[in-house]
């Protein structure tokens, strides 16, 4: 008879091996599993800090380059080497990265309206009137006929915008289309005006009349927020500061250009783009450092845009460095001040807004 494999030193030893293995693989498999993903982790948590230093180091470039702009040139404009991708791209080749790449763009918010300009702050109750008439034909432009409501047109955005930032609660001034502490107590959930000025471009979004479609665009409408800015201050002395919202005519988008001329001129405005542009092989052709350099556009001898509409000068940009390393990659988007140092009178770029996404 076959003896019982209990009592069978090799069936023992062959149940032993069984049980054993049983227990270790699932362990074994739990353990590599564990490591696999403590090495992911820490290899994507490598990724991230190589990616912001290096989004870090193409932001501190573009801070250089704005730095040396602004010693050889006392105006800007789009025909410099900031605002040329060739250039910035030849810059970015000496910073080498091993499986990364750097993409940079500087723009001049300077080259945008500024929403704080629109009252005459710091005393900030009544309309600016330069600002107003810009707003109005800007507006106009942004919002076609089809989309305005009588909660989102150009009055009552221009009018409730005034509201949210003038330190009055009176609605003597814009009437009907306006927006003060009354209107906002009744939304719910409620809230009040800043009546001060706007810190961001998304609080917007609170004031009567603004919707994300608005702002940010859609298929039909081009959205604002492009050309709008918070950014953009002058110093009146050690305690106050003022926006002036003047706009370098040799850097805005065709929508602000439009904006800045007489209603009856608008149409012109691709004509000063191009005028900008225009090149004699690599050559630019065209003298931009004088405000009225628009006026010897052939028509427009006649043509005046305010003059504290408008500047060839910009001291603050937006700098926005996308940086890529092997399958990730980090957007950095920094806003520069461009100034001269206290001591030394050099050129510095400082940094006032720093958002990473």
């Amino acid at each position: 008879m076959q003896p019982h494999p209990i009592r069978n030193n090799r069936g023992v030893a062959l149940l032993i091996t069984l049980t054993i293995t049983a227990v270790l693989i699932p362990t074994v498999l739990e353990m590599n599993r564990r490591v696999r993903t403590t090495l992911s982790t820490t290899s994507a948590s490598r990724d991230d800090v190589t990616l912001r230093y290096m989004a870090s180091a193409g932001i501190h470039s573009a801070m250089a380059l704005l730095a040396k702009d602004k010693i050889e040139s006392r105006s800007d404009s789009l025909q410099e080497e900031w605002a040329d991708s060739d250039a910035v791209n030849s810059m970015l080749q000496n910073l080498s990265f091993a499986d990364g790449s750097l993409t940079l763009v500087i723009e001049d918010e300077m080259s945008k309206v500024q929403i704080n300009a629109l009252i005459d702050f710091p005393v900030g109750r009544t309309f600016n009137p330069s600002q107003m008439m810009l707003w109005d034909r800007f507006l106009r432009q942004m919002i076609p006929e089809d989309f305005r409501s009588e909660e989102s047109n150009p009055d009552v955005i221009r009018n409730s915008t005034k509201d949210w930032l003038d330190s009055n609660d009176d609605d003597a001034i814009t009437g009907l289309s306006g927006a003060e502490s009354s209107y906002y107590q009744d939304l719910d959930p409620p809230y009040s005006p800043r009546n001060g000025p706007f810190v961001h471009l998304e609080e917007l979004l609170l004031v009567k009349g603004y919707s994300p479609e608005l702002l940010y665009g859609t298929e039909e409408l081009p959205g604002m927020a492009k050309y709008l800015t918070v950014f953009g201050t002058k110093q009146t002395d050690q305690k106050n500061f003022t926006y002036e919202g003047k706009i370098n005519i040799n850097t805005a988008d065709l929508p602000v250009l439009s904006a800045l001329l007489p209603v009856e001129y608008q149409d012109m405005a691709e004509l000063m783009d191009q005028w900008r542009k225009e090149k004699a092989e690599t050559t630019y052709m065209h003298d931009l450092s004088k405000t009225d350099w628009y006026q010897r556009i052939p028509g427009m001898a006649d043509v005046e845009i305010e003059a504290d509409l408008i500047t060839t000068t910009s001291d603050v940009f937006r700098i926005i460095c996308t940086a890529k390393l092997r399958n990730r990659q980090r957007t950095t988007i920094a806003v520069i001040n461009r100034q001269p140092n206290a001591e030394t009178g050099q050129w510095i770029c400082h940094i006032v807004s720093w958002l990473e996404r």
